[in-house]
């Protein structure tokens, strides 16, 4: 490719009224809209005695920062997207960069709160609308986990250092839904402080994303996963309270180091990943493991009777090569492994629940997505205007997954990046007619047809209840 005129002929002027630069917000707005968000915003928000009116009209600055970040939005300033061109021509209501900030700094603890039952509820009925978790009525996976996120300077509430030295970061907790055919939708996030555990809280948070997992259509076999930091006896309470299965990775104490080497060496069997797996120690490739189960493991003894849980314990070993012989030296006289127990009364057999377990990697996915796009900063020095920010961030990621599930197979199992630069970032010459707009978008652009897809099926009569 190359420039078809000399520069002195080539010359540029920003005075076009009736463009838009990202056309695939008329579709995704209107799918919001179909699920009710715009009603369930201003019911559950209720922000009064804040400053500067912060607090009126919380359904309009919903919908304005969601628009925003599914645009690509990652701070503030990046809203002020929605005012540009023949933007006014297609949405009503779009609130400038200055009051939107205004709104999240008015958010208190149980603002945020409030702002989480908005998240549960959309996501309800985001999956009424739209194919977005097939399958969840026989299997579902709900996956826990945490991440921290790096920021910079002191003035930032809640940012502290952590579990790595010398980085100040804000420490969010997620929980994904995925079924073994759908890409994860969010459950719940929140927000915590730089120094915040694991497992603070997580019996809470577990019961919350189970909670919202049955809102959201997973009727059959239920399992959360997690990771060792969530291995204690209130995230099993949870899972029983709600009816669901658990699949929680164990550190190696010494109770389990005992359980461990009570099995026998015919016990181990081959398992093959058709993908690598990723050894947690060292980061190392992994196509081949041996796998054996202990039918019955008691866990949490340290604990009250009534606490402690006997299920499966299934334990993962690989060959230990991370000391390899140097040269002239003697070689292995026997085989070393490391071993990588998880806790679980899945249903499953030995090999699946394996599998199954293994795959609850994925979440990182979703981290990998956020920290991509809007959580590339958590914009405020307010800790609960950021909470905010990290709730309305969980909400455009689901409505772009759902406008994906609506386009395309592709698209439903794209990240909400290709989403973005597929079906939301299309130009567009906006033309009126009696009383009619029309959207006259580009020749030969790759995913019209997906894109037209979207835009009638959202366009589309609701179907009579």
């Amino acid at each position: 490719m190359q420039s078809s005129h000399a520069a002195s002929v080539v010359s540029a002027a920003f005075d076009e009224s009736n463009l838009v630069a990202d056309a695939g917000l008329v579709p995704v707005v209107r799918l919001a809209e179909r699920a009710r968000l715009p009603e369930l915003a201003a019911v559950a928000l209720r922000i009064e005695g804040a400053g500067n009116s912060g607090g009126a009209h919380p359904a309009a600055k919903v919908m304005s920062l969601i628009a925003a970040m599914c645009a690509g939005a990652d701070s503030i300033d990046d809203t002020d997207r929605l005012r540009h061109g023949a933007m006014p021509a297609c949405f009503d209501g779009t609130r400038a960069p200055s009051t939107l900030g205004t709104f999240l700094r008015s958010f208190t603890h149980g603002h945020a709160l409030q702002l989480h039952a908005v998240h549960r509820k959309f996501l309800a009925a985001l999956t009424g609308h739209t194919p977005l978790l097939p399958g969840a009525d026989r299997v579902a996976f709900i996956d826990i986990d945490s991440t921290h996120k790096r920021v910079f300077g002191r003035a930032k509430q809640g940012a502290q250092i952590g579990r790595f030295k010398g980085v100040r970061t804000l420490h969010p907790l997620l929980a994904t839904i995925c079924s073994p055919v759908a890409r994860p939708v969010i459950a719940a996030v929140r927000l915590r402080q730089g120094k915040s555990a694991d497992s603070r809280g997580a019996e809470r948070f577990a019961t919350e994303a189970l909670a919202t997992s049955a809102e959201a259509g997973c009727t059959g076999i239920r399992v959360l996963r997690a990771d060792s930091q969530f291995y204690n006896a209130g995230v099993v309470a949870a899972c029983h309270r709600a009816g669901a299965h658990f699949s929680i990775t164990c550190g190696m104490n010494p109770s389990i180091k005992q359980a461990i080497a009570t099995i026998d060496e015919a016990a181990w069997r081959q398992i093959r990943y058709p993908t690598a797996v990723a050894d947690p120690d060292t980061g190392e490739l992994i196509f081949d493991a041996e796998v054996a189960e202990i039918p019955a493991y008691t866990a949490f003894t340290s604990r009250a009777k009534a606490e402690q849980v006997t299920a499966r314990l299934i334990v993962r070993r690989v060959r230990d090569l991370a000391k390899t012989a140097g040269e002239g030296a003697q070689g292995e006289l026997f085989p070393v492994w490391r071993y990588h127990p998880f806790f679980t009364d899945s249903p499953f057999e030995t090999l699946q629940a394996e599998r199954q377990h293994r795959h609850h990697a994925v979440i990182e996915q979703v981290i990998a997505d956020g920290k991509a796009g809007p959580l590339a900063h958590l914009p405020s020095g307010k800790f609960n205007a950021n909470a905010a920010w990290l709730t309305l961030w969980a909400m455009s990621y689901n409505l772009l997954r759902a406008a994906g599930a609506l386009a395309s197979v592709f698209h439903a199992k794209a990240t909400t990046a290709t989403i973005r630069a597929h079906l939301v970032h299309v130009p567009a010459r906006i033309a009126r007619s009696a009383r009619r707009l029309t959207l006259h978008l580009p020749r030969q652009w790759p995913w019209q047809d997906v894109w037209l897809h979207l835009f009638e099926t959202v366009h589309a009569p609701p179907e009579p209840a």
